[in-house]
């Protein structure tokens, strides 16, 4: 599946997945892998990448995962709640996101996303629970 059969380019583009410079290279029902690159747009102000793009990298692959499981006439995933730990700095280059479901359910799902650099070391790793909301 491509990313543009699910979001429209102003869908990707005018919101923060086009800020960071999100990209989808695998859509799976249980499986969706995106990339973001390091750069200054996502550094901290010490020049590292941001905890908060790691979460907003984070959030993005798990609900897209989520809308992958779910009648998108009938209803639409949002992200509930969502945790992270931030296991080693990264001042540039590409980190990639896996999100893999623990859970999927009619009304919450639950995704573990880890977050890896170019060597496939870990960079963070966290968990977002998704509701499932009807239109």
């Amino acid at each position: 599946m491509n990313i543009h059969e699910l979001l429209t380019e102003a869908q990707l583009q005018d919101t923060l997945i086009g800020t960071l410079g999100i990209e989808f290279t695998e859509l799976e029902k249980e499986r969706v892998v995106c990339t973001m690159p390091v750069t200054p747009k996502t550094h901290q102000p010490f020049g590292i990448l941001h905890g908060g793009a790691s979460v907003a990298l984070a959030e993005t692959a798990a609900s897209i995962a989520a809308f992958l499981n779910v009648n998108p006439d009938t209803h639409y995933p949002v992200g509930l709640e969502i945790n992270a730990n931030h296991m080693r700095a990264k001042r540039d280059g590409i980190v990639t996101a896996i999100a893999t479901p623990f859970h999927i359910g009619r009304t919450t799902m639950v995704w573990q996303v880890e977050i890896k650099d170019e060597q496939d070391r870990l960079v963070c790793v966290s968990r977002c629970t998704v509701a499932v909301v009807a239109k």
